[in-house]
C-alpha cells in the first residue's frame, strides 16, 4: 500500500484554523502542550465535524451497500484507542462499533480493568463500512479509508492504540505475521505506540485466548495509568 502524505495535509488543516481560533489553538494542535478546556472543546467540534464530513463517503464500493457509516464512539479525548478491522452486521445496523457479542465481551474486559467505552476510551475500525459477509478488508478499501482513521487519531491524540485481532494489526502495521508474533511488544503507528491483542470474537471461539488477552489488558491498564 502507498504511504500517505497526511501529516502535511493535517498541518495545512491546522494552519487554516489559526485565523479562526488563534495561534494558541494551532500551537496546541501541533505540540499537545497545555491544552485547555476551550481548546479541547474546539478539538471535539473538529472531530465531530470531520465525522459528519465523511459520513456520505463513496470512495470505494462499500459505500454503496452499507446501512450506516460507522465512524467511532467514546471519549473524544481518550488516552486509549481500540481499532478493529471493520464493522460487522450489528455495527452496520446501529452505526456504532463493537455492539454485538464481541462488543459486549470487550465491555466486560474493560470493566475488569476499571474502564469503559465512554470514559478515556475511544473505539473505531480501520474501515468505516461493513464488507459483504464480513470478509477481510481489501487493499483498495484500506487505501481509501485509512487516511480517515489517521485523521481521527491526530484529533483524538491517544497515548496508546490497541489493534484488536490479526487483520487489524497486519493492516495497520503492514506486516504479514501471526498474532502471536505481534503480541507482547510496542509497535509504532504514525507516531503513536500500538499494542496488539486478540479480537474479542476470537475469545468467544477459543477460550484459550482469554489468559493471554488478560495479560495484554493488564499491560494496557498499567500503560495508561503511568
Amino acid at each position: 500500500m502507498p504511504d500517505y502524505p497526511l501529516d502535511h495535509e493535517l498541518i495545512r488543516f491546522f494552519e487554516q484554523t489559526k485565523e479562526t481560533f488563534g495561534p494558541k489553538f494551532y500551537e496546541n494542535c501541533l505540540s499537545g502542550d497545555n491544552v485547555d478546556s476551550n481548546t479541547k472543546s474546539i478539538w471535539s467540534d473538529q472531530l465531530s465535524e470531520f465525522g459528519e464530513s465523511i459520513s456520505s463517503c463513496q470512495e470505494c464500493q462499500l459505500g454503496k451497500h452499507r446501512n450506516k457509516f460507522v465512524f467511532g464512539i467514546g471519549d473524544l479525548h481518550a488516552d486509549l484507542m481500540f481499532i478493529g478491522e471493520a464493522p460487522g452486521k450489528d455495527e452496520d445496523l446501529k452505526g456504532e462499533p463493537f455492539v454485538g457479542k464481541a462488543g459486549k465481551l470487550l465491555d466486560k474486559i474493560l470493566s475488569a480493568i476499571n474502564m469503559n467505552r465512554h470514559e478515556n476510551v475511544y473505539i473505531c475500525n480501520v474501515l468505516k463500512c461493513r464488507p459483504p459477509q464480513n470478509r477481510d478488508p481489501l487493499p483498495e478499501e484500506v487505501e481509501k479509508c485509512e487516511p480517515y482513521l489517521i485523521h481521527q487519531i491526530k484529533l483524538i491524540r491517544p497515548q496508546l492504540i490497541v489493534a484488536l485481532g490479526r487483520i487489524a494489526a497486519t493492516t495497520l502495521l503492514r506486516i504479514d505475521g501471526n498474532l502471536k508474533s505481534m503480541r507482547g511488544k510496542l509497535h509504532d503507528y504514525h507516531g503513536t505506540p500500538l499494542r496488539v491483542t486478540y479480537h474479542p470474537a476470537a475469545l468467544l471461539r477459543n477460550p484459550d485466548f482469554k489468559r493471554p488477552t488478560w495479560e495484554d489488558f493488564q499491560f494496557i491498564r498499567d500503560f495508561i495509568q503511568n
